[in-house]
């Protein structure tokens, strides 16, 4: 997947995913690089608790929404240790 994917998929996973974890989004730059280490994250955790051969395979549907699964988790994880509450 190319750079430009990874950011188009990483924006959208990281702006859903500070609309779903209540405390807002963490800007515009911020959601990216959230997206993006969801991305990486989701991808990790789908091919090796699920074993999928490619699961961030360009800018589509399925690759989005486990992104979006690992930007939460991300998010999640952030906030617990940052100490921010909703």
């Amino acid at each position: 997947m190319g750079i430009l994917s990874w950011i188009v998929v990483g924006l959208l996973a990281g702006w859903l995913a500070g609309l779903v974890v209540k405390g807002g989004g963490y800007g515009c730059i911020g959601d990216i690089i959230v997206g993006v280490i969801g991305g990486l994250l989701g991808g990790w955790i789908a091919s090796y608790f699920f074993h999928m051969g490619d699961p961030m395979s360009g800018i589509n549907l399925p690759s989005i929404l486990i992104a979006f699964v690992g930007a939460v988790i991300f998010v999640v994880i952030l906030r617990l240790l940052s100490g921010k509450r909703a």
